[in-house]
């Protein structure tokens, strides 16, 4: 079984626009959160590996507004790992408020050394997504 994770989060008068409804961008910046949030859970530590020269980056996003979420509510991010590939994984991010779906993106990230260059998931890290 891969890795499943949730976030919780409160919409702020400054994550909205001028009519009140979230600005479709900070989606990207609740899902970023939640990812980091999933990593750090999952024992996945980014400073040891951006220290040992390596470091995850986005590769595709495919995302779908699916209703709008508003200033004061309490939101929920669900975070899925969907597959582990040779040197990227992909997750399923979906936003919440209460049972009702917001927001949803599909997203690849692989791993990268300080060349740029994409490397291979370590064992460990294969590991620690899986639950």
């Amino acid at each position: 079984m891969l890795k499943k994770s949730s976030y919780l989060l409160r919409i702020y008068y400054e994550d909205t626009d001028l009519a009140g409804i979230v600005y479709y961008a900070n989606y990207l910046k609740f899902i970023e959160r939640a990812r980091s949030e999933m990593l750090k859970e999952s024992s996945v530590d980014q400073i040891d590996l951006f220290k040992r020269g390596y470091f995850f980056v986005v590769v595709s996003l495919r995302a779908n507004y699916l209703k709008p979420a508003y200033f004061a509510d309490s939101l929920e991010v669900i975070t899925e790992v969907e597959k582990i590939n040779g040197a990227s994984i992909i997750l399923k991010q979906t936003v919440l408020r209460s049972e009702q779906e917001l927001f949803e993106a599909s997203i690849r990230l692989a791993l990268l050394d300080k060349f740029g260059k994409a490397v291979r998931l370590p064992a460990n890290i294969r590991q620690l997504l899986r639950s």
